[in-house]
């Protein structure tokens, strides 16, 4: 069975692997953090869609702008679990553990979306 582009990007199955990790988090929020819930569902899973999007355009500037709305969402994840630990809703190693991975996230993807700038042609005129 061949892959799709998505599939044979590194960064794609760290996503897919974030993506569980803040499941988990979600599942262990307490009650009356449905608003908490719901914005990291949305961010996480936005920086999964986002790659796989972006991987399956043909012009460099539609994968970049697909790249960067990844990284912006992979950023506001970050947020959440410092948010998150900030309310006492993740333990310090959590904490670590989740950042780390969004860390290596936008570092893939601002290589990424480097990858398919446009060359410059060397004059500002």
């Amino acid at each position: 069975m061949q892959a799709l582009d998505h599939e044979r990007l590194d960064v794609y199955h760290l996503a897919l692997d974030f993506l569980v990790f803040a499941n988990n988090v979600i599942e262990g929020l307490p009650r009356g953090r449905s608003h908490l819930a719901d914005q990291f569902t949305r961010a996480s899973m936005s920086v999964v869609l986002n790659i796989a999007e972006g991987a399956g355009k043909v012009s460099k500037g539609d994968k970049r702008r697909y790249y960067l709305t990844a990284r912006g969402s992979a950023t506001e994840s970050a947020a959440l679990i410092d948010a998150c630990l900030r309310l006492q809703l993740l333990d310090a190693a959590q904490h670590e553990g989740g950042k780390q991975m969004v860390v290596r996230i936008v570092a893939m993807l601002i290589r990424l979306a480097q990858a398919c700038e446009e060359p410059r042609n060397g004059s500002d005129a």
